[in-house]
């Protein structure tokens, strides 16, 4: 037994609660368990008990076994000093208040369903790949619908914290902190931190000086990354060499420390070819946010996503060594990616912000607007009759996956819930 499970059984009243009596003989009705408390202090406030004839209003504490009060030193804490009900696994030794007055206490430990106890243990110690998924899909998809919005509305909350230390970092500056994690985007996974490294090293006021010509652009990005140090046989490639160190020295840049990596990876993202594509967004582009947050729909948006690197790029994937003709374009993948990954992070966290609902709304609309996307957890949860009908219902999946079942918080699950009470609704 451990104290997480006892509060989870004690919040749900997973437990036989006919003829309860304390450890002191007097019988026990609970009217309300209390309200659980992930702060400081006893784990359920505000709750009501009636002890043999007399009623309580109170805060009420969990322990596996009694002697964790002394433990705890509660006896002398101020705030454990309206508590009404000790609730225990095991009574191990006697508690009193610090006037002396024996601590009333239920002991759970004869009253709890021992098909609860096994299906814990074993979610607990499954190396699949989701604790649950001998039950799954468990319940009906009316209610999946419903918990993988949740999931999805817990995984915008989380970014948000992100986007909202990014605009700390940028003086509350929206447009800057979105071209930051905009770059960071078109890095993909591997190159994330290279992208964002990049975008930082590079304030939109300077790049806004040049985005009308796409040279000067590429020859900042490319240059900040470190790809233009070669000695080159190609005219271009001199022109943005030439252009880059220029600019390098007007503005004083401060080339990052660490270049791109290229291995294992597809030509199509490459960090050229993204650091193009990237360049040819600014070029096309101004207020690019604000934009964003004034636009309907999201077909909208994917029309101001719509580059294509230049012309250089139709025959190249690096930078010096021409190939077949295949221009560059960002693709509806990559497309829908940013959408998800970056603009509608960014557009929730605004809304949050400035306590917009519609704003918030309206990211959550788009995300649902967008293709399911496809990958090995999404995979899998379909595997298991687990619908993935939109990127708002992926998004629920993906948080699902690595934030509750990969960390084993079933007791906190909607489904995890389902499967402790021994009640499968499919």
């Amino acid at each position: 037994m451990n104290e997480r499970l006892l509060q989870f059984i004690w919040q749900f009243q997973y437990f036989n609660k006919h003829d309860l009596r304390v450890e002191q003989g007097e019988e026990l009705s609970i009217i309300h368990p209390g309200n659980y408390n992930t702060h400081q202090g006893p784990d359920f406030l505000d709750g009501k008990v009636t002890i043999g004839n007399t009623t309580w209003a109170g805060n009420i504490e969990i322990h596996v076994n009694s002697s964790d009060w002394l433990k705890h030193r509660h006896t002398t804490d101020k705030n454990y000093s309206n508590i009404i009900l000790h609730v225990v696994w095991e009574n191990d030794t006697d508690i009193s208040y610090s006037n002396g007055q024996v601590l009333p206490t239920l002991t759970l430990n004869h009253l709890v369903s021992k098909l609860l106890l096994d299906r814990f243990r074993e979610l607990m110690v499954r190396g699949t790949f989701v604790p649950c998924e001998a039950y799954l899909p468990v319940f009906d998809e009316m209610k999946w619908t419903g918990w993988k919005e949740r999931m999805a509305i817990e995984r915008l909350q989380r970014k948000s914290s992100v986007v909202l230390e990014l605009l700390n970092e940028a003086n509350n500056h929206w447009e800057e902190a979105f071209w930051w994690m905009l770059a960071r985007n078109f890095g993909m996974k591997v190159n994330a931190d290279v992208f964002e490294k990049i975008a930082k090293s590079l304030p939109l006021n300077i790049l806004a000086r040049h985005k009308n010509q796409i040279h000067q652009v590429e020859g900042l990005l490319l240059g900040q990354a470190g790809l233009l140090e070669h000695d080159f046989s190609e005219d271009y490639p001199k022109l943005l060499k030439r252009e880059y160190a220029f600019y390098r020295k007007k503005y004083q840049l401060q080339q990052i420390s660490v270049k791109p990596f290229f291995l294992r990876m597809r030509p199509a993202n490459f960090p050229t070819i993204r650091l193009a594509q990237l360049a040819m967004l600014i070029h096309q582009s101004s207020h690019l946010f604000s934009k964003v947050k004034e636009t309907e729909s999201v077909a909208a948006v994917k029309e101001l996503l719509d580059v294509t690197a230049n012309d250089y790029w139709h025959y190249h994937y690096l930078i010096d060594e021409p190939g077949e003709y295949r221009p560059k374009q960002l693709g509806k993948q990559m497309t829908e990616n940013i959408i998800i990954n970056t603009v509608i992070p960014v557009l929730f966290a605004y809304g949050s912000y400035h306590a917009d609902a519609i704003i918030k709304d309206k990211a959550l609309e788009w995300l649902a607007e967008l293709s399911p996307e496809k990958n090995t957890i999404t995979q899998k949860w379909t595997n298991f009759q687990v619908t993935n009908n939109n990127a708002l219902e992926s998004q629920g999946l993906i948080e699902l996956k690595n934030n509750y079942c990969s960390q084993r918080r079933c007791l906190e699950c909607a489904v995890g819930n389902t499967v402790l009470k021994g009640r499968e609704l499919k």
